[in-house]
């Protein structure tokens, strides 16, 4: 080539240089890019036994946060439009209090004319008991009187009828009156209906309907309209597989920690064993753990200091106590 001198071959020893300069510069680029593979401590500490259940033979499972009265949906019994919304997460309510009102206008409607009805039927009902009684004293006066030929047959005929026409008048308004009172009745509790209150004491956990918004009986809603439960105190549901169901030992306090949080460790008091075995459903993303097993699901308390900690639908990582083995 002409820009190297005569005596270089380009072919014989520059381009090996260059070769070798390429080489050189591909080795740096892949040793600077290589992944870090320095030791550290893992983010999140894998949960321990620790106390009395640290060198015991202990059963592990995985658990759910709920309300001691486990999770109550909130639905409506009337479709309409939400009025009034009288609650927020996070609230605690009294058994009976107000959650929402749906939409009451056709019913205060209703109610006003059955009362209206009512009141009418009670005047039709006071005319009558006069007339009647107007119309049994005259018929009495004429029956009184010993001359037969003092009163004529007709005139008594006639006093007979106005007595018994004004009984049926009275009977008639006693009637509109049992219709009208029963229609008000229905009304009032179209009303107590729409009005939905809260069927225990408890906390308020989540909110899914806005004023305004149209609620339906037929479940066209996504999510339940409120949602509660009582959380004083709080409950863990901890699924054991079926495997290990045998071995736990009925009773025991449980060791309890917030995934993610091992360092944050709680004794929780037992409170029962579900009696059905149930498909597995709350799954821990361990690339061993199996999903077509069955479990037995176990309900312990947390204690009052752990609300501050636990929350309702956080996951859990328990121990429980395994039951000592019998002798063969």
């Amino acid at each position: 080539m002409a820009i190297l001198p005569e005596n270089i071959s380009f072919s014989r020893k520059a381009l090996p240089i260059i070769a070798v300069i390429g080489l050189i510069i591909a080795v740096f680029f892949i040793w600077s890019n290589l992944p870090d593979r320095d030791l550290a401590e893992p983010e999140e500490t894998p949960l321990k036994a620790s106390g009395e259940l640290a060198d015991s033979p202990r059963v592990a499972g995985a658990g759910v946060v709920e309300p001691s009265s486990e999770i109550i949906d909130i639905g409506t019994a009337i479709s309409g439009l939400v009025t009034d919304l009288r609650v927020v997460p996070g609230d605690f309510v009294d058994m009976g209090e107000l959650l929402f009102v749906v939409d009451q206008r056709a019913a205060r409607a209703r109610l006003s004319e059955a009362n209206a009805a009512i009141a009418e039927a009670r005047a039709a009902i006071a005319e009558a008991q006069t007339a009647r009684d107007t119309a049994q004293q005259q018929l009495d006066l004429y029956t009184a009187i010993e001359d037969p030929a003092a009163v004529s047959r007709t005139e008594v005929i006639r006093a007979e009828g106005s007595a018994a026409s004004a009984a049926s008048r009275l009977q008639l308004s006693q009637a509109r009156l049992a219709a009208a009172q029963a229609a008000a009745g229905s009304a009032r509790t179209e009303l107590e209906r729409l009005t939905v209150r809260a069927p225990i004491a408890g906390e308020i956990l989540a909110v899914n309907i806005r004023p305004g918004e149209f609620v339906s009986t037929m479940g066209g809603n996504s999510e339940p309209f409120i949602r509660m439960g009582e959380t004083r105190p709080l409950h863990i549901r901890i699924d054991i597989d079926e495997d290990e169901a045998t071995r736990v030992a009925q009773g025991k306090p449980a060791i309890v920690s917030p995934r993610g949080a091992a360092e944050q460790r709680f004794e929780a008091t037992f409170v029962r064993a579900e009696p059905l075995v149930v498909p597995k459903r709350s799954l821990t993303n361990s690339a061993a753990e199996r999903v077509d097993v069955r479990v037995m699901q176990m309900i312990f308390a947390l204690p009052a200091e752990a609300r501050e900690v636990f929350r309702v639908g956080q996951q859990v990582d328990a121990f429980i106590p395994a039951a000592e083995a019998k002798e063969q």
